[in-house]
């Protein structure tokens, strides 16, 4: 269905001019802010989704390396800049126990990850 609508920048379907982009964003940023009486929502930025995936995977990992790959940069000082400040000490977790294949399939689908087996029982966590 996407396909039949009518082209109208070439080949694609939308501008791929980033000013169009740019400008659309500031747009509706702003009448949202407007609409939910909410000044903070004009702090938002394009490069505040890619910091917060960027912290996101550092934490989910625990590993600046592989936040580095996901994010695609070319050297690991410009992840560092995600992943300054980040403590993993003190991290809070809810637990579960799984003891058939049915419950794990059941935590593992609710987001938890295991962890180890413990008198026949599968200990699985996720973070709060």
């Amino acid at each position: 269905m996407i396909n039949a609508l009518p082209k109208k920048y070439g080949d694609n379907l939308f501008s791929t001019n980033p000013h169009t982009f740019d400008s659309t964003f500031n747009y509706t940023r702003k009448a949202l802010a407007d609409k939910l009486q909410n000044p903070n929502i004009l702090l938002i930025h394009f490069h505040t989704f890619r910091y917060l995936r960027g912290r996101k995977e550092y934490r989910k990992h625990k590993d600046a390396y592989e936040a580095k790959y996901l994010l695609g940069h070319k050297s690991i000082l410009s992840t560092q800049r995600y992943t300054e400040g980040e403590e993993f000490e003190g991290d809070e977790y809810y637990s579960a126990e799984a003891k058939t294949k049915e419950e794990a399939k059941q935590l593992i689908e609710g987001g938890y990850s295991y962890v180890t087996d413990v008198d026949g029982a599968k200990l699985f966590k996720k973070p709060k």
